[in-house]
């Protein structure tokens, strides 16, 4: 198969414009390139199915059942009319293959089918079977003349991302599938192989052409099987690839300040310290300390679940640069957050004879210029701050360590101005963040980090006793709360909604309010939401911290970085609306003192299967890795990030809730490949230097994998 002699000389195939292929033109490509941004061939050919359809089985009208996902009959229609008047048209046809008769119905398209259908001829048709009033039917069914190449079966369908517009205009998955067997057929002997021979023969993968043949039309389950895991696998290679590079670079790259002296940490640890440190605790900072003395900047991630004690150990991080006549910065995203660092830092502080300090945007002009002067000589060795630490005017005499607490409220320029803190040496990173992270997850979003994972809780740290309630128990629950405030203990009720909604049927946080307000008459209530000034917010808070009141109604703005050690109760209305790691965090708020506390998620009767499952993992276990891997699984990498970051959403063909063995391979062959040959000199990994030169050559975006 040959082009048009119009087609214009590029640089690569696959830059060729989509327009120029067989079956597409100028008006087709238009469309493809504003509903899809598929512009070149490279495109089209990297537009994956998102599933496909077995059509290598036929079945009998007489064995239908309505289990069946999709069924497809051989047969003969036999005759059809259009029945009903304006919006409620519709033509229904009578189709059989001998063993009974199946209704095929369409709303739409009415016209074009009532000029094209013909009588007592053969047919093949797909789509969803329903038994209604005795006769089994199909709604908008694909129909094809029965052709030499179908009339057995034997293949499956890819079912491509498609938009209304697209469908609007008939260019359909099908449509799609035709541009792309065309763009196959021509383009084999153009398709590279992306990965070293020793890889592909390692792991068993077929070649890339047969990999992009047979993920868009396999020759049976197994080869698209085998499609899927080479595509999978070369996409994951080239994500850790990039992102162990990055970190290679950054360790021999960023120069670090050594920390070799540990007198504070020794003096700290030997005389001060309240408690003992878990064995998880000890590890990280052996971890950190390592990092620390090798010259080179830290770049670690933190992970600890709700109450696991990351905060001593930054502490601990800070006496490490302290000790070395360094200067350490703390910086959390809301005033609050930090104010609960500040307290609870400056108790061990004090006993060190270290100077700490608070800045906020509420910081004072006369105490925020002494702070400004003694950070610039020096003579405030810790800083614990808002945003306002990264204000030009906030200088370093020697700025050595950077803690970011909850890092992924803190966007890169942030995060970037704070390192430029010390203009001679870049300070070494530790970030924190109590949301627990799935380990596939973690490796793709932070795979050029060092992670270290707090995965034990403190001794003597009760589990939090979590149990499900419907609405109709409340008033036991509410019993079961004036028992603890007996005890003298406080209690979060927490709502997800601020105001009343017609459209669900929720308790709103005000409703909440007085329904609470009429229930504890004598008990003085806090209220805390969204929509307050931030100085409410910071005064109702405080009221509940000193425990003037004993119940703060609320919203999910209580999730993070609050610490009131007496509050042992976390309600949780309508907790069906709360997503998995949400209903986590909630929960943390409580179980930090010493008495046994619990969580109570009430709901609704009627709860989805999805809920249920989520119900029962938060009262099946306290353990916010073993969650995070549930919620994954139920909301996809995507919604769990909240955010389109780079390095995960560009994966085509991946999914990191099921495709963690393959990512874990892919992760440990690129380390491999890059601590044996870091520059790819070596004959056998040239295939992986030309993609990547290509990569950053072509027009297309084939960089999307990686």
């Amino acid at each position: 198969m040959t082009f048009e002699t119009n087609l214009p000389v590029r640089t690569h195939f696959f830059d060729t414009k989509i327009e120029f292929l067989k079956g597409v033109g100028p008006q087709k490509a238009a469309l493809l390139n504003q509903e899809l941004g598929i512009f070149t061939f490279g495109d089209l050919i990297q537009h994956y199915p998102f599933r496909h359809e077995d059509r290598t089985v036929f079945h009998r009208i007489n064995g239908l059942n309505e289990q069946l996902a999709a069924a497809q009959i051989k047969g003969r229609l036999r005759e059809w009319s259009t029945v009903g008047e304006g919006g409620k048209k519709r033509l229904v046809a009578y189709f059989t293959d001998g063993t009974g008769i199946l209704e095929l119905v369409w709303f739409q398209g009415i016209a074009w089918f009532e000029k094209n259908l013909r009588a007592n001829t053969e047919y093949i048709v797909y789509g969803k079977p329903v038994a209604f009033g005795g006769r089994w039917s199909i709604t908008h069914p694909e129909i094809d003349l029965i052709t030499a190449e179908n009339e057995s079966g034997g293949y499956w369908q890819p079912v491509y991302p498609l938009t209304e517009k697209l469908r609007k205009k008939f260019l359909d998955s099908r449509g799609l599938s035709r541009m792309i067997r065309n763009l196959l057929e021509i383009s084999r002997s153009h398709i590279r192989e992306t990965l070293p021979a020793s890889l592909v023969q390692k792991y068993r993968l077929v070649s890339k052409a047969d990999a992009l043949w047979n993920f868009h039309l396999p020759q049976s389950h197994q080869w698209l099987h085998q499609a899927q895991r080479r595509l999978k696998f070369e996409e994951l290679f080239y994500n850790q690839f990039r992102l162990i590079k990055n970190k290679l670079l950054h360790k021999t790259e960023y120069p670090g300040l050594i920390f070799n002296h540990t007198d504070l940490v020794k003096e700290f640890y030997a005389n001060h310290l309240p408690f003992t440190l878990t064995n998880a605790q000890i590890r990280v900072l052996h971890e950190i300390h390592e990092d620390l003395k090798t010259g080179k900047q830290m770049n670690r991630l933190l992970q600890g679940d709700v109450g696991s004690g990351k905060t001593i150990v930054a502490f601990i991080t800070m006496l490490f640069a302290l000790s070395n006549d360094a200067q350490a910065c703390l910086m959390a995203p809301t005033e609050i957050l930090t104010d609960q660092h500040f307290q609870g830092l400056r108790k061990f502080a004090d006993v060190l004879g270290v100077n700490i300090g608070k800045l906020t945007g509420s910081t004072k002009k006369r105490e925020r210029e002494i702070i400004h002067k003694q950070l610039l000589d020096g003579s405030m060795q810790i800083i614990v701050g808002t945003h306002a630490l990264i204000e030009d005017i906030v200088q370093f005499r020697n700025l050595g360590l950077c803690v970011i607490d909850e890092q992924h409220r803190f966007g890169v320029a942030q995060r970037a101005k704070l390192w430029a803190k010390n203009s001679r040496i870049n300070p070494h990173m530790l970030v924190m963040t109590a949301t627990p992270i799935p380990r596939t997850l973690a490796m793709t979003l932070y795979g050029d980090l060092d992670i270290s994972a707090i995965n034990e809780l403190p001794a003597g740290r009760k589990p939090i006793k979590t149990v499900h309630r419907y609405d109709a128990h409340r008033s036991s629950v509410f019993g079961f709360l004036k028992e603890e405030i007996a005890k003298g203990r406080q209690v979060y009720m927490v709502y997800p909604l601020i105001e009343e909604s017609e459209k669900m049927d929720l308790k709103d946080l005000m409703d909440g309010y007085e329904s609470v307000s009429r229930s504890f008459p004598d008990v003085p209530l806090s209220i805390l939401h969204g929509k307050m000034k931030s100085q409410d917010k910071d005064y109702e808070m405080g009221r509940f911290v000193r425990g003037e009141t004993k119940i703060m109604v609320a919203t999910t703005v209580i999730e993070v970085g609050v610490n009131v050690p007496n509050a042992s109760v976390m309600v949780i209305e309508n907790a069906e609306r709360f997503g998995l790691s949400q209903l986590h965090q909630l929960r943390g708020r409580v179980g930090r003192g010493a008495e046994q506390s619990y969580c109570v998620l009430i709901t609704d009767y009627k709860i989805s299967k999805e809920t249920k499952l989520r119900i029962e993992t938060m009262c099946r276990t306290n353990d916010g890795f073993e969650i995070a891997e549930v919620d994954l699984q139920l909301r996809g990498p995507g919604d769990i990030t909240g955010t389109q970051q780079s390095g995960l959403m560009d994966l085509l063909v991946s999914n990191l809730a099921q495709d963690g063995e393959i990512l874990k391979a892919a992760r440990i062959s690129a380390e491999e490949i890059l601590t044996a040959d870091p520059d790819l000199l070596q004959p056998v990994n040239h295939p992986i230097r030309i993609h990547l030169e290509n990569l950053r050559k072509e027009e297309t975006n084939w960089s999307r994998i990686s």
